[in-house]
């Protein structure tokens, strides 16, 4: 699934060929994806003007000029095909006509995305979310205080959402193994030098993975067909069996949270008393 970097990719290029458009025509071609359709999806969009794109933490926020939101997160496999010549690829499922005489697609093979429309600043799937690690209010005072007040496992507290938005398994891994926290540390027995360490590696590795346009995994692409270039520069996920750039211990994958979990049992502390 992608993470704030690559949603933030998309939201970048959208912006680059949606914005100041009129919407002249929208084509479901099937009742919904992860979620159905709204009622009137169509019509409501239809003559609409493009007049700004958003990103809150993993769901993108088109807003159009009568004040609707158009809401799209692009799931497991989801994406934006942009200018396309061609919509009848068979997990094509939505298609917009615009006013300059192009067309853009979503494609979605496993169809984990979401479309949705509404007005105002709440949202079912926006409400519960916690604050983006790029804003002015994640500061590392904000991380301490609330690190402390949960008695919770590291990779579990910042993969949730109403924690922090945007991070997935890929950045949390890259972000521990920076800060030589172990994922099966306990939030708040982690020592003040590692927060500071934490907050800062988890600005700097999703600044640089925007800068890089994301991470590009196994076979997935997120705008175009694109690639990202930061899967090059990752440090420890996907690396199970690989010696850890740090110590040369060889990578582990384990499961935490559920999840599959990179770490170097060597140079990454766990903290638990």
């Amino acid at each position: 699934m992608p993470e704030l970097p690559e949603v933030e990719t998309v939201r970048t290029g959208l912006a680059r060929s949606w914005i100041g458009k009129r919407i002249d025509g929208v084509e479901l071609r099937r009742e919904g994806l992860r979620f159905p359709f709204p009622e009137g999806l169509e019509e409501r969009l239809t003559g609409r003007v493009i007049k700004q794109i958003r990103r809150r933490a993993k769901y993108l926020l088109i807003d159009m000029d009568n004040g609707d939101i158009l809401l799209s997160h692009l799931g497991m496999s989801g994406k934006w095909i942009l200018d396309s010549s061609d919509s009848e690829g068979k997990h094509d499922h939505v298609v917009i006509y615009l006013d300059d005489g192009s067309m853009s697609v979503y494609n979605d093979p496993r169809r984990f995305g979401v479309l949705d429309i509404f007005r105002g600043e709440s949202h079912k799937l926006l409400d519960h979310l916690g604050p983006e690690p790029l804003e002015d209010d994640f500061t590392c005072d904000w991380l301490l205080e609330n690190l402390k007040k949960k008695k919770r496992n590291i990779k579990a507290l910042l993969l949730d959402q109403s924690f922090l938005s945007g991070l997935g398994n890929i950045y949390v891994d890259e972000s521990l193994w920076a800060s030589n926290i172990h994922p099966n540390s306990i939030s708040c027995f982690i020592p003040k030098r590692k927060v500071i360490q934490l907050h800062n590696n988890i600005r700097i590795i999703l600044s640089e993975s925007i800068r890089q346009l994301g991470t590009t995994f196994i076979n997935f692409t997120f705008l175009n067909g694109q690639s990202g270039n930061y899967s090059n520069e990752l440090k420890i996920f996907g690396n199970q069996g690989k010696p850890c750039e740090k110590c040369l211990n060889k990578v582990k994958k384990i499961k935490v949270a559920g999840r599959g979990t990179h770490v170097c049992n060597k140079c990454q502390k766990k903290f638990k008393s």
